[in-house]
């Protein structure tokens, strides 16, 4: 049995993230990259967007929740993208990886990588 995964690579949103007070006041560039383990195999036969994650309505969900939120931590705002993606659309499970370019010195990105199924929302 084969494993399928849609992939959304450096999805770049501007949003409200940290714990400082300056970080508070502007917005940050957020780094998103989703793994959502989807089985594709109806869509590769029938080559219908309806029998498929429409990964546009997905990732224009996730850039509105981004814009609209304002977290303290990456952890925090992980999980929400998570539960975005597994209440909104039905993969078996998704992987999230959230990243705050430029946010420690001497180091490209800082974030976290988490992997929720729809039971740790429930």
């Amino acid at each position: 049995m084969g494993s399928d995964t849609i992939l959304i690579k450096d999805l770049l949103v501007k949003g409200v993230i940290g714990i400082n007070d300056w970080e508070r006041e502007i917005e940050q560039d957020i780094l998103i990259n989703i793994t959502l383990d989807f089985d594709l195999k109806k869509s590769s036969k029938s080559d219908n967007i309806k029998d498929t994650l429409n990964y546009k309505t997905l990732t224009k969900m996730i850039i509105k929740y981004v814009e609209d939120s304002s977290h303290y931590l990456v952890e925090t705002l992980a999980t929400e993208i998570a539960r975005i993606c597994l209440l909104n659309f039905d993969p078996s499970k998704v992987k999230v990886r959230v990243e705050k370019p430029g946010a420690l010195r001497f180091a490209k990105s800082v974030g976290v990588e988490i992997e929720r199924s729809k039971i740790d929302f429930e």
